[in-house]
């Protein structure tokens, strides 16, 4: 059996690189990494001192659902600074919201339309304001409306290990 220690790094597609760069340094405040001398438009990013974020131009489609979920220090900041960019997505997975593990999750859009799962591990840190947010759920679950929970469900579920 394979053995997987951990994600080292997840690859998006953009339309634009310039102004992805733009985006994943200076909104997301990410350290651009050299990358290999590919013949290609490419970079990357570091998120710690193991995993990092690769943005490469292409002209495929984004997914609708399909993200990378990266976790932030500062939700309030997070979700002020994407809602005054309008990058906030309510449409694929709902508004922001509180889990049922006390962690925050949104979601957004880059400049090339690839969806991001932004999510802090403590919904005390959020500012009571925030909660009056049009796109603030108080809620905890998305409801898709499918009817179908195929997949391991449990009540303890969480984003963090080690809860």
């Amino acid at each position: 059996m394979i053995q997987v220690r951990a994600i080292n790094h997840v690859t998006l597609i953009v339309d634009d690189l310039q102004k992805a760069r733009e985006f994943y340094t200076n909104v997301m405040g990410l350290e651009e990494l050299p990358a290999f001398a590919f013949d290609y438009p490419v970079q990357f990013y570091r998120i710690n001192e193991a995993q990092q974020l690769h943005i490469t131009e292409w002209k495929d489609t984004p997914s609708f659902r399909g993200h990378v979920c990266l976790q932030v220090a500062d939700f309030n900041e997070t979700f002020r600074r994407l809602k005054a960019l309008g990058a906030i997505d309510t449409a694929p997975w709902g508004k922001a919201r509180r889990l049922r593990d006390g962690a925050m999750q949104m979601f957004a859009r880059d400049p090339s339309g690839n969806l991001l799962e932004l999510s802090h591990p403590d919904s005390g840190t959020v500012d009571a304001a925030l909660w009056e947010d049009e796109l603030v759920e108080p809620g905890d679950v998305f409801v898709s409306g499918r009817a179908d929970a195929r997949g391991t469900r449990a009540e303890d579920a969480s984003l963090y290990h080690g809860r």
